[in-house]
Formats: C-alpha cells, structure tokens, sequence
C-alpha cells in the first residue's frame, strides 16, 4: 500500500464554544433550553456549538477543558439581585436561579484561564455581576449622572421583527477592545432590555454607552483572552449586519487562536516512503 506524497493534511477541528442553557418549564416538566439564533451565530463565527444544560460547581472545569470559547445568550429571565445584594423588585418578572448558580462562577473561571468570553444581554449582566457588579432592575425607573434613562424595553406587540430593529445609536469609547474591532465610533444596535449595569465591577472597563449614559458593552480590562460584553442583540438576523459579523468574526478568530495554544497541530511531514 503506498502513501501519496501529495495527501491533503486532516483540516484542524472547528473551536467548540460552550452555550450555556437557560431553565424553563414546558407544561410540568422542567427543560434545557437555547435560542436557536445564539448556536447560529456560533456557527457564523466559524464554531461548533455545544449547548450546556445547569452544571455542577465541580463540572465546570472539565466543561472547559473541552471548550474554545464561551458564549453567553440573552434571555426572558433575569440574574437573581441577591447576587448584588438587592431584593427583587419586581416578582412578576422571570428569574432563572439555576442558571445563575452555575454560570457566575463559570464566567470567572473562563476569564480567569483565559478562554475567549462574548456576552449577549442576559450574558453581559451575568458577566458584570460575576465579578462583584450591580444592575438596574428597571432601567426605565432609574436614572444615571446625565438624568433619567430612557425607556430600553421592547414592546410585546410588535413582531419580532420590529422589535429587534435599530433602537438608538452607541457611542464607542476609543481605545478599547469593540474600537479595535468596530472603529466607527458611533453605530445603531437593536438594543432591547429592562435592566442593564448600574455600577460596573471593579476591573471592568466600559467599551460603549447609549446616548442616555447607560453601558452598552464593557470588558474585563486586564484579561488575559478575548472578551467582550454587548447589551444589544449582534445575534440578530447577524449574516446580514456588518458590524454583526465583524463581532462574531473576531470572536471566531479568538477561539481558533485558544484552540490552537492549548492543542498544537502535530506537524505533517514533508513527504511519505512508500511501505510495500
């Protein structure tokens, strides 16, 4: 049997990025559950994505032992305020405690090993609360130096079209990491949320703002992978939005570079002898 000289070298495995899920119930029956338009935009970034049900304290290390990346979807459900030490305001509104019990630490233990880390609405506040951060409950109640927010909720009886269409501009801060990736300064996103960051964890540095002064993306400053936390949806229809895509692709480029530290291709030699 003969070995070609000219074989095509194996093409390295895709970077997994973990997606954590969140928690509901379908009748009486409790489910693990992920937005189908997350696990696209892994795929858009170039990945495999692997949905990943409520873990155990002591899983989450071999959950990143398998993983590139990390990606942290929006969702109906808010973080518990007793993370940050606040009752909750308002109990109509959904809370998904298991997945907050398992995803604060995970997200410390990505940064902290330095796997690369994007966060989506729901994820972006997961994120700043990990790391000892607090959040407006109800952005529209509240008010920040430049004076009361403006109302950042969608409205229910749009469709999901609407709803996720351009809701104001961001204004991004020059110098840091979403500059480097989107050096416009200033660009519309599909921004819909009720709460958001109301005091930024030490370490953390804020990478846009919306035009009331609310946060709309920060970073760990002094991380030591690719991390990035947005309030709005690049999730969204991304294919078809360039700054979408110039997110997920950097994101994608990330995970690839991690894979490849932690798992270096074995070399394919320059030739092969023929074995009879």
């Amino acid at each position: 049997m003969t070995h070609h000289a000219n074989t095509p070298a194996p093409l390295p495995r895709k970077p997994v990025v973990l997606v954590p899920a969140c928690n509901k119930p379908l009748g009486e029956h409790p489910f693990h559950m992920a937005g189908k338009k997350y696990v696209d935009a892994v795929r858009l970034a170039g990945c495999t994505p692997l949905i990943v049900p409520t873990a155990l304290p002591e899983e989450i290390a071999a959950l990143l032992d398998l993983a590139d990346g990390v990606l942290l979807t929006g969702s109906k459900s808010n973080v518990h305020p007793s993370h940050f030490s606040e009752d909750v305001h308002d109990p109509r509104l959904p809370l998904d405690p298991d997945r907050d019990a398992w995803t604060l630490p995970l997200i410390r233990a990505a940064i902290a090993r330095g796997t690369p880390l994007l966060g989506i609405c729901r994820g972006a506040q997961e994120a700043n609360v990990a790391f000892g951060g607090s959040l407006y409950q109800a952005v529209q109640q509240s008010s920040g130096p430049q004076g009361p927010f403006a109302d950042h909720r969608s409205d229910d009886s749009q469709s999901a079209e609407q709803q996720y269409g351009p809701a104001h501009p961001v204004d991004v801060v020059p110098g840091g990491r979403l500059a480097e990736i989107l050096p416009l300064g200033r660009f519309d996103v599909n921004s819909l949320h009720g709460q958001a960051v109301k005091t930024l964890a030490p370490g953390l540095r804020v990478e846009a703002r919306a035009p009331d002064g609310l946060v709309e993306a920060f970073s760990v400053a002094e991380a030591k992978g690719f991390n990035l936390c947005l309030q709005w949806h690049p999730e969204w229809q991304a294919a078809s939005n360039p700054q979408s895509m110039a997110l997920l692709q950097a994101f994608g480029a990330a995970c690839r570079s991690w894979r490849d530290r932690r798992q270096p291709q074995a070399p394919v030699p320059a030739h092969r002898t023929p074995v009879p």
